[in-house]
């Protein structure tokens, strides 16, 4: 057996209604006595809907004093973080609190970090180049898709529109708090885009060429496919549905764990300018090159996606062969995109041909998930997959 190492969240609580008594779960926080100041980082979009009431009520009247930071965009920039950092600063925090989708967890992180560390953020960027001490930090997603509770990744939009990653164990929580019940508001649209991104988590940590790749990913990536093939049709189509609900969260999670070990690779690399480029949400950006990446790789691990087939889809024959059936694998995922109402192909959210050569040109930038790939992908490789996504 290969040498790994696995990192994840030290605690993880899954509760029904639970976000309405997160005081209770940020006393254990290792806070001193004095120190109740939180910092509360969240987007207007949950603001508006009320989702973060009940925790904000909860610490308010446990004595902690919020300041609340609602500024967080889809593709956070890197400015809206140093912005936060200031703030948290001035205000004496004595540790963070995300919630909200990746976008609030992933500038928690780094607003945690960045409170307590002298180095530079652009220093930061790349592979365990992080340094310093973090604010104590509690995550609480309320989407089922990014995982980023239990990831040591924080993604940021660079002045440049390029995305880039803090990847350390530094930025991992001390606390993931999973309620299903936050994410029963969730449009139809964002439940299916966010779902098929977790499961786009499973599928890379399984097949990923990281030599980190482990036995606890795999079984993770597997549980997590278990989980969100069985009920991703179920929240769509019922969005009340509380079981349904928490199986996707926890699928969720359980693919963010895989993938903070073994990490994505060219699925992610070719969403990113989909997404920083033309503002199309992560979710939906990995679903639409899904398809098309995965027929890429058909030559390195036809034998990979036939084991997962069944999983995700329990009726799928699994009698033509290795080739046959991860082929009707990805036949499957692709239909399983529209069945769930999302945009067929990347013309749908306004990218056409002529758009193809920037897209390449920035996904080969992404060399920190390109070299998990089973198979190696050049610019020219990235231009044929998009022009099969449009």
């Amino acid at each position: 057996m290969e040498d790994f190492v696995f990192n994840t969240t030290p605690s993880i609580r899954q509760g029904w209604g639970l976000a309405s008594k997160l005081a209770e779960v940020a006393r254990d926080l290792p806070l001193g006595p004095d120190r109740a100041e939180v910092f509360f980082v969240t987007d207007p979009g949950i603001m508006s809907l009320g989702l973060a009431d009940e925790a904000i009520s909860s610490l308010r009247s446990s004595g902690y004093q919020v300041t609340l930071f609602e500024g967080v965009e889809a593709d956070p920039k890197a400015t809206t973080v140093l912005e936060a950092v200031s703030i948290a600063k001035r205000t004496n925090a004595a540790c963070v609190i995300g919630f909200g989708g990746g976008s609030s967890m992933d500038v928690a992180k780094m607003i945690a970090l960045l409170a307590c560390s002298d180095q530079p953020l652009d220093e930061m960027y790349g592979v365990n180049q992080a340094t310093g001490k973090r604010l104590p930090l509690i995550l609480v997603p309320t989407t089922a898709g990014t995982g980023s509770e239990v990831t040591a990744v924080s993604i940021l939009t660079t002045g440049t529109e390029e995305k880039k990653g803090v990847v350390s164990p530094i930025i991992l929580p001390d606390i993931a708090l999973l309620d299903g019940r936050l994410t029963l508001g969730l449009p139809a649209h964002i439940t299916a885009a966010t779902g098929v991104d977790a499961m786009v988590h499973a599928i890379e940590a399984f097949t990923s060429r990281s030599a980190n790749n482990n036995p606890l990913s795999k079984m993770l990536a597997e549980k997590a496919l278990i989980l969100l093939g069985a009920n991703i049709r179920s929240v769509v189509e019922d969005g009340t549905n509380q079981s349904a609900r928490e199986a996707m969260l926890l699928g969720s999670t359980l693919a963010g764990q895989a993938f903070a070990n073994s990490p994505v690779a060219a699925v992610h690399a070719l969403a990113y300018p989909v997404g920083s480029l033309f503002h199309v949400p992560h979710g939906l950006s990995n679903a639409l090159v899904l398809k098309g990446v995965m027929t890429f790789n058909m030559a390195k691990c036809a034998e990979e996606y036939a084991h997962l087939a069944p999983l995700v889809f329990p009726d799928i024959d699994t009698t033509q062969g290795s080739q046959g059936v991860a082929a009707a694998f990805i036949d499957r995922l692709s239909a399983l995109n529209v069945d769930l109402g999302l945009e067929a192909g990347l013309r749908q959210v306004g990218i056409e041909k002529s758009h193809i050569p920037k897209l390449a040109q920035h996904a080969m930038k992404q060399t920190r998930l390109l070299v998990n790939n089973p198979r190696d992908v050049t610019q020219a490789d990235a231009t044929r997959i998009y022009e099969m996504s449009l």
